[in-house]
C-alpha cells in the first residue's frame, strides 16, 4: 500500500527516519561508503601527484612490477 504524505514535513520526517534507521542497523553499509570515500581520496592524490612526476615507458613500468614480485 502506498503512502502519500501531506506536506513537505511529513516527507522530510519519514526520510529522517529512515536514514536513522539505516545508520543503526546497517553500520557495515556506513563503513563501506566511508572507506570508499577514503579510497577516492587517496587515488585523486597519487593521480594528482603524479601528473607533476617525470614520465615514464610502458616498458620500465612492467620491468619495475616483475622486479617486486
Amino acid at each position: 500500500m502506498a503512502t502519500v504524505f501531506d506536506d513537505d514535513e511529513q516527507l522530510k520526517a519519514a526520510f529522517k527516519s529512515a536514514i536513522i534507521e539505516v545508520l543503526h542497523e546497517r553500520k557495515d553499509l556506513i563503513r563501506d561508503i566511508i572507506e570508499e570515500i577514503i579510497e577516492d581520496a587517496a587515488f585523486s592524490r597519487a593521480i594528482d601527484e603524479g601528473a607533476d612526476s617525470p614520465k615514464v615507458s610502458r616498458d620500465d613500468v612492467f620491468e619495475l612490477l616483475e622486479t617486486t614480485n
